[in-house]
């Protein structure tokens, strides 16, 4: 009997820590952690749980990310969320130092787009830097073109970084290690589905496979993968 009760404990700790890092994620801009926290709460122990999406997180509705930003991309050019209006994106954070979870994501990403075929057209692959400080435009124009011939590299100014981080509540930190001379950045990591209006439309968890992606993808965007 006892062992069955720290069984559950551990399963609501872990449910509720689950809980905890999903309200950061997807809070809305201005909403408290612990007002999103409640709200989500609510939607899975009372409330009504937003559908998810096929292989995705579906926002609950009313909930935005996304939105306006100011960065430079790969070539050296400012751009904005109007350089994208009208567009599907496909949205990753990251930075070119990763040693394992970028590269395996930027290449999912990718394979998903492939596996889009001529559906994958309409879909623009972007990736935002969270190491502004190395990853300069030359750095990331080297970086995303190992992985996609389309796939945009966006970097900025800390402050830039910062704020579009925050839009779509994007965890990143720097961490140095004793044992290292470099830095790492610990990151969230989500594919993000934008839509033509620049929000968000769904978040993929880094588990999944890429025809898993893309048939999510195909589902929003209302085509068949070829």
């Amino acid at each position: 009997m006892l062992r069955t009760i720290r069984l559950l404990a551990i399963l609501l700790v872990a449910l509720l820590g689950g809980v905890w890092a999903y309200a950061w994620v997807t809070r809305a801009p201005g909403e408290g952690l612990g007002e999103a926290f409640a709200a989500r709460l609510g939607l899975i122990f009372g409330g009504q749980m937003p559908v998810p999406g096929a292989g995705g997180v579906q926002l609950p509705q009313g909930l935005a990310l996304g939105g306006s930003f100011s960065l430079v991309n790969q070539a050296g050019q400012p751009v904005t969320e109007r350089d994208y209006a009208g567009r599907w994106m496909l949205v990753y954070f990251g930075y070119s130092f990763c040693p394992d979870v970028c590269p395996t994501e930027l290449g999912t990403m990718a394979a998903a787009l492939d596996a889009l075929g001529r559906a994958g057209e309409a879909v623009t692959p972007v990736f935002i830097t969270v190491d502004p400080q190395r990853d300069t435009p030359a750095a990331l124009a080297d970086y995303v073109s190992r992985f996609h011939p389309r796939l945009q590299g966006l970097t900025g100014t800390p402050e830039q970084i910062a704020e579009v981080a925050r839009r779509y509540r994007v965890y990143y930190a720097r961490a140095q290690r004793p044992d290292m001379t470099d830095y790492l950045m610990d990151h969230s990591s989500f594919i993000y589905l934008v839509d033509p209006g620049g929000r968000v439309r769904s978040l993929y968890r880094p588990d999944l496979r890429p025809e898993d992606i893309a048939a999510a993808v195909a589902a929003q965007i209302k085509v068949r993968p070829d």
